[in-house]
């Protein structure tokens, strides 16, 4: 434990003794890595097959960029940043809250030379992890499905990554402050859903009112999905460094308050 008279919102304190934590985390879901993957792509499939056919015959194509493309495209490019937003939330949130709270894992592992900062960013680091595990099962699907077959894919992978990190950052701070599971469906409810429907993960962000467009451009995941959707369509995205240093500033402003907020629950 940390001395109380320390700011709890100092600089991380970090070194590479994350990578125990990491790897024991690692080792206790190889044990259920099948139930586990398949939990994690069935719901994002079923989306994907649900609206990208069932809703895509009805609505044909969607005109984006000066270009038609099909729905289903559309859709995929969209769903795939959300699952790896929902992947790394619920890892950063049930998983690691359970760990913290209800098993005290942390507390066990504190009693070696493992600091709190480095339990933290080792959380975060195994949550983005999860979510670009589940991303990257999808994706398999979605080329096997034929939806698109753009070398830029590659890169898009890497933006999932990143994606996956933002969204670990962000909910390891509500991780930090939740008494009980039942705290995280405000987060999901009131943070998370809301998102999936203004970032045009959907439909198109043009169809929005312009006030929450505006608002709307400002959301993690809206970065995430326009620098991931014209690179299912072989295209670079248009504004690459800012949609950029937009993941990146939620990144680095998230962890850092999720850091301090861990820290003054454990001195407590």
């Amino acid at each position: 434990m940390k001395s109380h008279h320390r700011s709890h919102w100092r600089p991380p304190e970090l070194s590479w003794r994350w990578w125990p934590v990491f790897r024991r985390n690692l080792l206790v879901w190889r044990k259920l890595a099948i139930p586990s993957l398949i939990g994690n792509i069935a719901e994002p499939l079923i989306w994907l097959v649900a609206f990208g056919y069932g809703l895509g015959a009805l609505v044909g194509r969607v005109r984006l960029e000066g270009a038609e493309v099909p729905y289903i495209l559309f859709l995929a490019s969209g769903s795939i940043c959300m699952s790896a937003m929902n992947a790394a939330s619920f890892e950063a949130l049930y998983s690691a809250f359970s760990r913290m709270h209800v098993q005290k894992t942390w507390d066990g592992i504190m009693n070696a030379p493992v600091s709190l900062d480095d339990i933290v960013l080792a959380e975060m680091l195994w949550a983005a992890y999860k979510a670009l595990f589940t991303a990257t099962a999808i994706l398999a699907v979605m080329l096997a499905l034929g939806i698109s077959y753009s070398p830029k894919l590659a890169v898009a992978w890497l933006v999932l990554a990143a994606a996956g990190i933002t969204f670990s950052c962000i909910a390891l701070i509500f991780n930090a402050l939740a008494q009980g599971y039942d705290f995280f469906t405000y987060y999901f409810t009131l943070f998370l859903t809301p998102m999936m429907f203004l970032s045009g993960v959907f439909f198109p962000r043009e169809q929005l009112p312009e006030l929450v467009r505006t608002l709307s451009a400002f959301l993690p995941l809206t970065s995430a999905v326009e620098l991931v959707r014209p690179m299912f369509m072989d295209r670079w995205p248009a504004h690459p460094l800012a949609h950029l240093l937009v993941l990146a500033a939620y990144a680095v402003a998230a962890f850092w308050a999720a850091l301090a907020f861990t820290r003054r629950r454990f001195a407590a």
